[in-house]
C-alpha cells in the first residue's frame, strides 16, 4: 500500500540526555512546549529565564550576558509605557506597574540563570524569527517590542551571517569553557504571519540556512529538525491550533516523541513513561474525593511513588506524595 506521508526517520543523537543532566532552554514559546514537558517529567531543567525571545540576536545576547555573569540589570534598562515598566531584553510576562520590584524579578532570575548556565551540560536553543525591530534613537535589536507604537522602531530581517556571528563566539567560549556542554539547535515551527506567508518562509528559511553554517562551523552543534517535522512531516492544517500558528497539542506531541527517540536515554525514557501515567493520575478530579475508591486509588498511587523514590533517589516526588496523601487521612 502506497504512503500517504513523508517518513522523516529519527536520527539519534551522538549523545544523550538523562535526569542526571541539567539543561537550560533559550528561545522561542516552542521553547516553553518542550520545556514543559521535560519539567513534568522531572529533567533538571530552566527554560526562558529571560522570557520567550524569539529573534537570534536576542539569544546570543541573553548568553553574553548570562555567561559574564556580573552584568545585573539596572534602572536605566527599563521604561515606562501606559503604566508598565518594560525590558527591551525581556518577554512581556516580567513587566510590572512598579520599577523596583520588576529589577528584583529581573535580577533574581538573572542570577538564577547565570549559575544555571556554569552548570548546565545540555543547552537548547530555539530560534523563531529573522525580522528583528530596532529601536529607531540607538538601532538597539530587542527581544520584545511590548506593542509600543511603531514609530519607535525601524524594522528589519537579519542576514545569515549576522546570525552565525552573533551566536558562534558566544557558543565557542561557553564550549570552550565547558567541554562537557552538549549545544541543540533548533527552529520553532510557530509561523508569524504578521509579516505575511512569503515573508515568514523568508524568514524560517534565513534562520535554516544559519542553523546549517552554525553546524558547519561548530560540528559539535545538533540540529534537531522541529519546524521540519511539522512542515514537512505532518503537513496538513489539521495539526495546528485555531490561531493557525501555533502547533496543535497533537503537533507538539509528536515532535517530542521524535525529540526522545532522538535525545533520551533509555532509564529516562522509562522515567518518562511512569511520569506520564503519574500526572494523569495527579489530573484526575473525582466527584467524590472523600469515598473509599478514590481512597484505594490513591494508595495505590502511593505504592508507585514510593517504589520510584527507591528506584531513582535522586529524583524528588514531595509533591505528588502529598497530593495523593491528602486523600487518605
Amino acid at each position: 500500500m502506497p504512503s500517504f506521508r513523508t517518513d522523516f526517520p529519527v536520527v539519534p543523537a551522538n549523545f544523550s540526555i538523562s535526569h542526571q543532566d541539567r539543561l537550560l532552554l533559550i528561545g522561542s514559546c516552542f521553547t516553553e512546549h518542550i520545556g514543559s514537558r521535560l519539567l513534568a517529567g522531572k529533567l533538571p531543567v530552566m527554560v526562558n529565564p529571560f522570557g520567550i525571545v524569539y529573534n537570534p540576536f536576542s539569544i546570543a545576547r541573553c548568553l553574553e550576558r548570562l555567561w559574564a555573569g556580573d552584568q545585573t540589570f539596572t534602572a536605566s534598562e527599563i521604561i515606562e509605557h501606559q503604566g508598565l515598566w518594560h525590558s527591551w531584553e525581556h518577554h512581556g510576562h516580567y513587566s510590572q506597574p512598579d520599577p523596583q520590584t520588576m529589577l528584583e524579578q529581573l535580577n533574581q532570575s538573572y542570577r538564577a540563570a547565570a549559575q544555571a548556565l556554569r552548570q548546565s551540560n545540555r543547552l537548547l536553543l530555539t530560534l523563531g524569527t529573522a525580522d528583528v525591530f530596532l529601536l529607531r534613537e540607538t538601532q538597539q535589536v530587542v527581544a520584545n517590542n511590548h506593542k509600543m507604537p511603531a514609530a519607535h522602531f525601524d524594522s528589519r530581517r537579519l542576514r545569515v551571517d549576522e546570525i552565525v556571528d552573533s551566536l558562534v563566539p558566544i557558543l565557542q567560549k561557553i564550549k570552550t569553557a565547558q567541554p562537557a556542554l552538549q549545544i541543540i539547535l533548533t527552529v520553532s515551527p510557530v509561523r508569524h504571519l504578521r509579516v505575511g506567508m512569503v515573508e515568514n518562509q523568508r524568514s524560517k528559511a534565513t534562520l535554516v540556512l544559519a542553523c546549517a553554517e552554525i553546524c558547519t562551523q561548530l560540528p559539535e552543534v545538533f540540529y534537531f529538525p522541529a519546524y521540519e517535522l511539522l512542515l514537512d512531516d505532518l503537513r496538513d492544517y489539521r495539526f495546528y491550533a485555531a490561531d493557525m500558528l501555533h502547533p496543535s497539542d497533537v503537533a507538539v506531541d509528536y515532535i517530542w516523541a521524535h525529540f526522545s527517540r532522538t535525545f533520551f536515554s533509555a532509564e529516562a525514557q522509562v522515567i518518562l513513561t511512569k511520569m506520564e501515567k503519574m500526572n494523569a493520575a495527579l489530573r484526575h478530579r473525582p466527584f467524590h474525593p472523600q469515598s473509599e475508591q478514590h481512597r484505594a486509588f490513591a494508595q495505590i498511587q502511593i505504592h508507585v511513588i514510593e517504589k520510584m523514590t527507591r528506584d531513582y533517589p535522586h529524583l524528588d516526588f514531595s509533591v505528588e506524595l502529598a497530593h495523593f496523601r491528602g486523600f487518605t487521612r
